[in-house]
């Protein structure tokens, strides 16, 4: 641990910590509630909500956990191997993500229904695009030379600036996606409730997260 983890008040740490751990169970618990509640390969259409939600609500929310001083299931692991591990993540998320949107394309196609007429998935499409380039956006943190003069540090923040807006985007699209009629006809009362605060604290804990690691720092000096 760092001397200055060492030096923050021992609740500060046991509370970041108890939250790290919490969302790492909430994301995992919320990702095999929705697999059950679709049960994938059910239907054409049961895949995409399983396939969304292991995209945005467990490896994308890993990955950035990772990164987290408190509560990463890699903490002993140097930042450069963390760097490919999350990129790992990040990549296993748009290809599911991108499956997911392949799969309720072609279903709407089939039912001749209308493409991306709701929220719901107007934002999801866009989310989609959103994370795919801000994968490709990390890849200059992997290799350096690809930075061509651009200073890391930048680089850095801007990749965590827009890598919270694509979280907070795929949050989003989880939420509209609670809203749908398919799962509030499933799922209503107390039970409605709780699934949508799965999204919305894991997102609380990944703005703090980030915000305490690049946007809280000094401005940056051009």
């Amino acid at each position: 641990m760092s001397v200055h983890h060492e030096s923050e008040p021992k609740l500060y740490r046991y509370s970041r910590t108890l939250c790290g751990v919490f969302t790492h169970a909430l994301c995992a618990l919320f990702t095999g509630f929705i697999t059950a509640l679709s049960r994938p390969g059910s239907s054409l259409f049961s895949w995409h909500p399983f396939l969304m939600t292991l995209a945005f609500s467990f490896f994308m929310t890993e990955a950035v956990l990772l990164f987290n001083p408190y509560s990463s299931p890699v903490k002993k692991l140097k930042h450069k191997a963390k760097g490919r591990l999350h990129w790992v993540l990040q990549g296993l998320c748009v290809c599911c993500a991108t499956a997911g949107l392949a799969v309720i394309f072609y279903n709407k196609h089939l039912h001749d229904k209308p493409h991306f007429s709701t929220w719901h998935g107007a934002v999801g499409v866009f989310t989609v695009a959103v994370v795919g380039l801000q994968s490709l956006g990390g890849l200059p943190l992997l290799y350096p030379k690809l930075a061509r003069g651009w200073s890391l540090a930048k680089l850095k923040r801007y990749h965590a600036t827009s890598g919270l807006l694509a979280y907070l985007l795929g949050s989003l699209s989880l939420f509209l996606g609670l809203c749908s009629a398919w799962f509030s006809s499933s799922v209503s009362g107390s039970g409605w409730y709780l699934a949508v605060l799965c999204p919305v604290l894991s997102a609380l804990v990944i703005m703090s997260q980030v915000t305490n690691a690049y946007m809280a720092r000094k401005p940056m000096q051009y």
